[in-house]
């Protein structure tokens, strides 16, 4: 059971990351909770936290003494710390003056700051990087089990355990494309997919007209690359494709050059609205012979449809395109849901590929080396091939001569249009994303 603070908010929606927030707060001085702006990232801390301040609303203060924000009862939060980088420090220090301080503060931010030379929001980026004193819980839009859209009849953990039921979850197409344009913004849950669709176009817009420039960049053009990532979701796109896709948006464009796009495309992961899922490499496979471009998503899949202008009726028309934003909802899910599983490596979510066109949507990985192989299906037609594609992945990453790796704990096709979550044969399953939780 999560205890909440004294400043919890009224008609609070439990997140999976509440209880990685308490067990950090148990561990650090201080926690960071940081991810996509309007995810539920300042209502998560004020859940679990006694008192607050606002940088926003008390900017010049925080600017002229950083410590002000840190006086409260604790756990304290200070909100979008960003704004003013030298808040980081002052944490930090506090943090360091008392020997064995846990809980101290909870800090909120959607950008990792870093100065407009490339290092910084404010001109000023924190002088530590807090390793030690400062944990990091990242938040994203809310999967289908935090928005009530899960059964949540099979467990990525009980996987992980050996636990299966089986279940009947019947999805059709048209729930799972308005799940995908809705998205997993707290304030739409209760939306229209239409409606929700505002707030996706809102987030689009501060982007252009306030994130970006705030950073020193030009708006339009970012919003041109993120036109191009939703034209690729779950691609390993080359720089080429992509900077020919941001020229086709714009005919005023210029020339975009491979450093502009590379600082671009970290301005974007910096404000954690793209995520880069890295290949997987095992033990026993060369890097020659093994893709390591990052694949790219959104952080919701209503962004996707906001850049690209899509509704669910031409979602509908188009199922090519839908099923990249299938893939994407299904990776905001499996990512949010690794994470909490419990003693996580760095980077649990990752994609397989190989120069035979051998490949796994998503491989996950746990600290100890176990791991799990994913595909994402729009409907249950596609699970057979799915699951013969799997096991021909493991027979050659698990073959005698590639002794090095072990069997997957589990592998497992994740559909849309489904109406079983089912075990196909000894540890490979069928499991709708309706059905799946952490």
């Amino acid at each position: 059971m999560v205890e909440r603070g004294a400043q919890c908010p009224e008609g609070y929606l439990p997140r999976i990351a509440d209880a990685k927030v308490e067990r950090y707060l148990r561990v650090f001085g201080a926690v960071e909770i940081a991810g996509t702006k309007w995810c539920g990232k300042t209502w998560t801390a004020l859940a679990h936290g006694e008192s607050v301040s606002f940088v926003d609303t008390m900017l010049e203060l925080a600017k002229d003494d950083p410590s002000a924000m840190l006086l409260g009862d604790r756990p304290h939060v200070i909100d979008e710390w960003q704004r003013v980088p030298a808040i980081w420090d002052a944490v930090r220090h506090a943090v360091d003056r008392t020997r064995g301080l846990r809980g101290g503060w909870l800090l909120t931010g959607s950008s990792t700051p870093f100065a407009k030379d490339g290092r910084g929001e404010e001109g000023d980026a924190p002088s530590h990087s807090g390793a030690g004193r400062i944990g990091r819980v990242r938040m994203r839009p809310m999967t289908l089990e935090e928005s009530g859209d899960s059964s949540c009849g099979v467990s990525l953990a009980g996987l992980f355990a050996g636990e299966f039921e089986p279940a009947q979850v019947k999805t059709d197409a048209e729930t799972i494309v308005r799940l995908a344009v809705r998205g997993g913004w707290p304030e739409a849950t209760d939306l229209s997919a239409q409606d929700a669709q505002l707030v996706a176009r809102e987030y689009l817009r501060a982007l252009r007209d306030e994130s970006v420039p705030r950073h020193g960049k030009d708006g339009d053009l970012a919003l041109r690359i993120v036109f191009s990532i939703a034209r690729s979701l779950g691609q390993a796109a080359t720089y080429r494709t992509m900077i020919e896709d941001a020229r086709d948006a714009s005919a005023e464009m210029g020339s975009l050059s491979d450093q502009t796009l590379r600082s671009y495309l970290s301005l974007l992961k910096a404000l954690y609205l793209v995520e880069e899922i890295p290949g997987w490499v095992p033990a026993s496979r060369s890097r020659k012979r093994v893709a390591s471009k990052p694949k790219r998503y959104l952080a919701d899949p209503s962004l996707a449809a906001a850049v690209l202008g899509m509704s669910e009726d031409a979602l509908m028309r188009d199922w090519q395109t839908f099923g990249l934003l299938f893939e994407n909802m299904c990776m905001r899910d499996l990512l949010v849901y690794a994470d909490a599983l419990p003693d996580v490596g760095f980077n649990p979510v990752r994609y397989y590929r190989d120069t035979n066109g051998l490949e796994a949507d998503a491989i996950i990985e746990l600290a100890d080396g176990r791991w799990a192989a994913i595909e994402i299906k729009t409907s249950e037609r596609k699970a057979p091939e799915a699951v013969a594609n799997l096991k021909r992945l493991r027979d050659r990453l698990c073959a005698p001569a590639a002794a090095r790796i072990r069997p997957p704990e589990f592998m497992a096709v994740v559909t849309g249009i489904s109406e079983f979550a089912r075990q196909v044969e000894k540890d490979i399953y069928v499991v709708p994303i309706t059905a799946l939780s952490a």
